[in-house]
């Protein structure tokens, strides 16, 4: 069975499905199988025990008889013995037999039997054939009579119960055969119920690699193929806002890098036509080339920023501990370069995460650069770092209610900030950035009238050489990036 079962799962071009089927087809039929074979060799060893003791018990109150009359064999009568279907000797010590008169059927004894009569203890059982080739049952006791040891035989036939014996093998083998008929049909329902989310996550696979479309599938029940399903859709929503994100970020990069680029040409172009006609006043070839220079500037940071945002998925952070007033210096310190005009009110107070300070410090720079644009001449931007929250506040025209849910969206700019330097990218960034370590950022409106932005980030205010357990183990909050 083993080699057949393993040349059916050998053929490559079987489907899982038949393979499912046939496995538990040859699982029920070995279980059958030894199962009939258990049940036929236990009801045999049972008749036959059942069938010896009945025999030696008689024989035991046959020989009580016999030894009184040797020679007459105590009376026994060919008729009764026909009558309790069984054959009686007597086997002498010395190997001596002797018949009932007028049998028509004698027993051939054997060791066994001689065995008994010379030891004269215990009883023996055995299958053997009679005269007339019949099988029998056959069983000795031992017997004395004076000085003369016998052992008394008992034989019984056979046939009976080994007709019973082959009509239980026929029947457990033509039930058997119908068990493993109906286990394969069921077998192979079972195969292709099991399979059935197989079959619908290959055939998802297979729609989305020819139509590029990410459907999901349906999921029934529960079990590990229902996880696996499952995880597939968590994979195709997955991969459908990736990209739905990377559709809207091309079309919005495209719409963003077409207006300097334009802008860019046109200048260039200016310049070109001048080399050939001079047709351009004093002085505007040099305002030209400053309005290049500034554009190109403004091309760089976009780059830039759009490189930040596609590498969002792609690059493997590398936190360290760090203390988030030092972050804040620096970026304050690039800050108060680009706006000589404004002070700052600063106030910090300690605040130490796990956490990657670049990113950190270019996210609370654009919000500090944020700051600097709309601040009115000699304003104040206020920076107050307390607990786990860091405040950035200015003092100009503020965000409007119905713009504060759009503030952090990709490309998304105010009206009335759409003539100011920028690429409609830092805030995004921000909230990006601050996500990754854990945290939250909202916009608002501050006591002055200005924009007010909040930053939450997990830390805590114990520095970190005062948290070590007992085997020097930094014990610092830990930032999910």
């Amino acid at each position: 069975m083993t080699a057949w079962l393993n040349r059916l799962l050998a053929v490559r071009e079987r489907s899982l499905r038949d393979r499912l089927a046939v496995l538990v087809a040859a699982a029920v039929a070995s279980a059958v199988a030894l199962t009939g074979v258990a049940a036929w060799l236990i009801t045999r060893v049972t008749v036959f025990n059942q069938l010896d003791s009945e025999l030696v018990d008689v024989a035991a109150v046959t020989a009580n008889w016999v030894a009184v009359d040797i020679e007459g064999m105590g009376g026994l009568d060919t008729n009764a013995l026909k009558a309790a279907n069984v054959t009686v000797m007597l086997v002498r010590a010395d190997s001596r037999v002797s018949t009932l008169p007028g049998a028509t059927v004698s027993l051939v004894p054997g060791v066994e039997e001689l065995s008994v009569a010379r030891r004269q203890q215990g009883s023996s059982a055995r299958t053997g054939a009679a005269s007339n080739g019949e099988p029998y049952r056959i069983v000795a006791v031992p017997l004395k009579a004076g000085t003369e040891r016998y052992a008394l035989v008992l034989g019984r036939p056979l046939q009976a119960t080994n007709n019973i014996l082959a009509t239980l093998a026929w029947s457990l083998a033509i039930f058997g055969f119908l068990g493993v008929g109906v286990s394969s049909a069921i077998g192979f329902v079972i195969a292709r119920a099991a399979i059935r989310p197989m079959r619908r996550l290959t055939e998802a696979v297979t729609h989305v690699t020819d139509t590029n479309e990410l459907d999901p599938i349906v999921i029934e029940g529960t079990g590990e193929l229902a996880d696996l399903g499952r995880s597939f859709n968590t994979m195709l929503s997955s991969l459908q806002s990736s990209r739905e994100r990377q559709h809207r970020l091309i079309a919005d990069a495209g719409h963003e890098l077409r207006t300097p680029l334009t802008s860019l040409r046109t200048n260039v172009e200016l310049l070109v036509a001048d080399e050939r006609s001079r047709m351009l006043p004093e002085g505007a070839r040099t305002d030209i080339l400053r309005d290049i220079a500034a554009q190109l500037g403004e091309f760089t940071t976009l780059v830039g920023d759009l490189v930040h945002l596609s590498r969002e998925d792609v690059v493997e952070p590398h936190p360290e501990p760090i203390d988030l007033r030092d972050v804040v210096h620096s970026a304050i310190a690039r800050a108060k370069r680009r706006g000589p005009s404004l002070s700052f009110d600063v106030e910090l107070n300690p605040l130490y995460l796990v956490g990657e300070p670049d990113s950190l410090e270019r996210a609370i720079t654009n919000l500090l650069d944020n700051a600097v644009k709309f601040s009115p001449q000699d304003g104040t931007v206020h920076v107050l770092l307390e607990g786990d929250r860091l405040r950035i506040s200015d003092q100009g025209p503020g965000i409007p209610d119905d713009e504060l849910p759009h503030v952090f969206d990709r490309f998304w700019r105010s009206p009335s900030a759409r003539n100011t330097p920028g690429s409609g990218l830092g805030l995004s960034i921000v909230a990006q950035t601050i996500k990754a370590h854990g945290g939250w950022v909202k916009a608002g409106r501050s006591a002055e009238g200005g924009a007010e932005f909040i930053i939450r980030l997990p830390g805590s205010a114990t520095p970190p050489e005062d948290e070590v357990d007992d085997e020097s183990t930094v014990l610092l909050p830990k930032v999910t990036q």
